[in-house]
């Protein structure tokens, strides 16, 4: 017995990693902000903690968002991407959310190594 719906499965796997990745990064520069600013310097917040606590968080997210879209590939794995609906529309974002779901990941990781590289509170 399933126990989420192939419509749930196949919109989170098209969408999960990019709220995932559009999450952390804001939060991110939020809190890269806050450690950055003399009015809240005063707060204390370490952003090396809140960097990689926030990015795994996101991480999990997109890593579960992908494993959806696979989930929804293999169970429609013999309809074609154009066939009828709706095996045919969920093969389609299936195929575009487990390459979409890659590249979301990388930009998780780009932005802890980024976030964790520039801590130095530098003016330009």
């Amino acid at each position: 017995m399933r126990l989420l719906r192939p419509e749930l499965l196949q919109w989170y796997g098209l969408f999960g990693a990019a709220l995932a990745w559009a999450g952390q990064h804001v939060v991110n520069i939020g809190a890269g902000l806050a450690h950055c600013t003399d009015a809240s310097r005063h707060w204390g917040m370490d952003i090396v903690t809140w960097t990689i606590v926030v990015s795994a968080i996101g991480l999990t997210f997109a890593l579960l968002a992908e494993a959806a879209a696979i989930s929804v590939l293999l169970e429609t794995r013999d309809a074609e991407y154009d066939g009828a609906p709706p095996a045919g529309r969920r093969h389609f974002f299936a195929l575009a959310a487990a390459l979409g779901n890659v590249l979301f990941i990388v930009a998780i990781i780009l932005n802890v190594v980024g976030a964790l590289a520039a801590t130095d509170c530098r003016q330009a």
